[in-house]
C-alpha cells in the first residue's frame, strides 16, 4: 500500500481532517492533501517521523515496508526465512535481486 493511501485511510479512520493531521505535524494542509494524492514527492524523514507519531504506527507500516503488512503471505513467509540466513547468504540473494531488477530494466 502506498504513502497516499495508508496516509488517507489512517485520517479518515481516525475521522480528522486535513488540517487536524496538518496541524499536529507541523506541516501545511495543501502538503498533507499533496501527500494524500501521491503528488508530493520525498517527504522529509522528519514529517514521515511526525505522521507516524500521530496516528502511532511505525513509519515502515506508513511508507509500506513492513513486512507485517504484506498482502501476500509468501512475501511474510519469505522475509520470515531471510530472517534466518547469515550475512553471506543475505548477501547473495540481495545480488540476485538487484540482478533481476537490472534485467527488468533492460527490457530482457
Amino acid at each position: 500500500m502506498s504513502l497516499a493511501t495508508k496516509l488517507q485511510k489512517l485520517r479518515t479512520a481516525k475521522g480528522q481532517s486535513l488540517q487536524v493531521v496538518a496541524d499536529a505535524v507541523g506541516a501545511s494542509k495543501a502538503h498533507i492533501w499533496e501527500l494524500e494524492k501521491g503528488t508530493a514527492a520525498n517527504p522529509s524523514i522528519e514529517l514521515l517521523k511526525g505522521i507516524a507519531g500521530h496516528f502511532g504506527v511505525s513509519i515502515a507500516s506508513l511508507v509500506g515496508e513492513d513486512p507485517s503488512d504484506a498482502q501476500d503471505e509468501q512475501l511474510v513467509v519469505m522475509y520470515r526465512d531471510l530472517q534466518n540466513l547469515d550475512e553471506n547468504d543475505r548477501q547473495f540473494i540481495e545480488l540476485m535481486i538487484e540482478g533481476m531488477k537490472k534485467k527488468r530494466e533492460s527490457g530482457q
